[in-house]
């Protein structure tokens, strides 16, 4: 570890790095300062075979966190290297660091005095949409083009139904045989769910620098449990804002879980999605009117598009999510299946919430 750290530039004296139990994806370490006043730091093993183009994912970091310091400095906001992440330089310039392993590893400095939360409330969902709406904000005159799908096509529902297409002519361990029930009910929707690529290609529908995994702990809070700063921007690139709007509502304002095996405890929780709508809308004022129209649509999108993501690998045979027991993707996708149901049967009063927001 010390090895590594010897190629960041880290101006003062730190202590051996401490690992940190977060996250799924990258290895994640404490590195304090050794004198109490100076600045400790972040630092990450990064999962390149998740996030192949590691000179394009720290490009996007550098790009975003700079844009946003910059819209900072120009608001007049006071204490900034507290509300957008920093990334440390190598001692070349460089934004990573890569071992003769071929292990790729990113310094940040580390925001002190700050903590996340796993759950979410009415409060805590307000606060968390004007966060991301803040965020997008920012970011919004950023053109999209500028920066790389860290993953490509993550978000993009043809590519997925393309994935589940191929998963189903193959059908390695013959499996859709005894899903005749949800592949109706995939398809029934197809349509319907490539609305939002339909509509980027007649241009009507734009698209936006996305965070891309809006969830209520990517957010640092200060002591008063006030937002201050956007975090975990791996998945930072361009996409829709329908996809950060509905990722959040399919997680948080489901009152089941994403694996949920008792589907009569799935519900839409109308009191989350009005609190981050609320939020959400007063910080998000860059948005189009037919944006804003289709933020229901969006949760919808989500939902349907982790349904067919973990379906399809079920299908291929559990080769990509983890599972804790046989058919765990099975029970995923249909509980995925059942929320999307249920936002289908109170889209009218997502609508309605939508519309109290819109025409103030």
């Amino acid at each position: 570890m010390r090895s590594i750290l010897s190629h960041f530039a880290i101006p003062n004296e730190v202590a051996d790095p401490q690992p940190l139990k977060i996250g799924i994806i990258n290895d994640s370490f404490i590195v304090r300062a050794v004198n109490p006043g100076e600045r400790s730091y972040f630092l990450q093993r990064i999962n390149h075979h998740i996030f192949q183009n590691v000179e394009g994912l720290q490009q996007n970091i550098q790009k975003v966190t700079d844009h946003i310091r910059a819209k900072l400095i120009a608001a007049g906001e006071t204490d900034i290297e507290r509300k957008v992440l920093r990334l440390v330089p190598t001692t070349d310039g460089g934004l990573y660091y890569c071992t003769p392993e071929g292990d790729y590893w990113r310094v940040y400095v580390l925001i002190e005095h700050a903590t996340s939360q796993e759950k979410v409330t009415p409060v805590s969902a307000e606060l968390t949409g004007e966060a991301f709406g803040r965020f997008q904000c920012q970011l919004a005159d950023l053109p999209f083009d500028e920066l790389c799908e860290s993953i490509p096509n993550f978000h993009n529902i043809e590519f997925r139904l393309w994935q589940l297409d191929e998963a189903l002519q193959t059908d390695p361990l013959h499996r859709k045989a005894s899903a005749a029930d949800i592949i109706e009910a995939i398809d029934r929707r197809r349509d319907d769910m490539c609305l939002a690529e339909r509509l980027f290609r007649e241009g009507k529908l734009p698209k936006h620098i996305n965070h891309c995994d809006t969830k209520v702990n990517n957010i640092l809070f200060d002591e008063a449990g006030r937002p201050i700063c956007i975090v975990d921007l791996d998945t930072v690139m361009p996409g829709f804002v329908l996809s950060d709007f509905g990722d959040f509502m399919r997680t948080a304002a489901n009152t089941g879980e994403e694996d949920d095996p008792n589907l009569d405890r799935i519900h839409v929780n109308l009191e989350i999605f009005e609190a981050y709508t609320r939020g959400y809308l007063r910080e998000a004022t860059f948005l189009t009117d037919i944006e804003k129209q289709l933020l229901p649509y969006g949760c919808r999108l989500l939902s349907y598009m982790q349904t067919v993501r973990f379906f399809t690998d079920w299908i291929n045979g559990d080769t990509y999510y983890k599972i804790q027991y046989p058919d765990h993707n099975l029970v995923r996708t249909r509980a995925q299946l059942r929320l999307l149901e249920e936002q289908e049967i109170v889209a009218p009063q997502m609508q309605a919430i939508i519309d109290k927001f819109t025409n103030v």
